[in-house]
């Protein structure tokens, strides 16, 4: 598929770029920095896919979705929440909450609706993504308890076992730290300290030092994993 981004800041044009490059089906035509740039290139060029960033300046996303015609399908990536449910009144494919992990790219990607011409090249060429149970068994006490590994918010190393977060309640497991991160994969889920793994995808902000969860949880980034997740994630 061949698509575009509308995107001011070069730093998430970067994360863009590296992901659309890695997925393997994608073919990167032009990167914009504002929507009027963008719809004078439509007016020439077919694209399959649009990544659109919300804020952005003279026009906004949203502006550019209520006053445009026959867009083709839109992704919209932001650092808003806020702004979700309006989006989806335009029909937009999905919603990336910056910043977001490879993996979830992958899965907004997968919902673009393909022609079957493009449906024979498999989006995002699946055998070089790592592998990830979509839902697991874990061991807790004497009990094994299915849990859907999108709903693992945090995982917290406490001296010999570790507490596995969700979103009404957590778990104990005997396993380690580095066992979670090889069975769940290290895309969506990261080591930001010696004592935790996020799952990137429950990111609402990082301010400093901290991280903000979506259950209002505050995850520290421990001094070693600090320049690995600044240039994953922010820059």
């Amino acid at each position: 598929m061949n698509c575009i981004i509308i995107e001011d800041q070069p730093p998430a044009q970067r994360i863009l770029k590296k992901y659309i490059e890695d997925i393997g089906s994608l073919q990167l035509k032009a990167t914009l920095s504002d929507a009027i740039q963008a719809i004078n290139y439509l007016k020439s060029e077919k694209v399959d896919l649009i990544f659109l960033d919300i804020h952005l300046p003279k026009i906004s996303g949203i502006d550019l979705l209520k006053t445009s015609n026959n867009l083709p399908p839109i992704i919209l990536t932001t650092a808003f929440a806020d702004y979700a449910l309006e989006s989806y009144e335009f029909n937009v494919v999905d919603y990336l909450l910056k910043p977001f992990s490879f993996q979830r790219f992958v899965k907004a990607v997968s919902r673009v609706p393909t022609s079957d011409s493009v449906s024979e090249q498999p989006l995002g060429e699946a055998k070089e993504i790592p592998p990830i149970r979509r839902e697991l068994f874990i061991k807790s006490g004497y009990e094994h308890i299915k849990v859907l590994v999108d709903d693992i918010i945090y995982i917290k190393s406490d001296a010999d076992y570790t507490e596995i977060f969700l979103p009404e309640k957590k778990l104990l497991s005997s396993e380690s730290l580095r066992n979670w991160l090889e069975k769940l994969g290290d895309q969506q889920f990261v080591r930001v300290h010696k004592s935790y793994v996020i799952n990137a995808d429950k990111i609402v902000k990082v301010v400093g030092n901290q991280i903000y969860m979506t259950t209002d949880a505050v995850v520290p980034i421990g001094r070693a994993f600090r320049e690995d997740f600044t240039e994953k994630f922010l820059n």
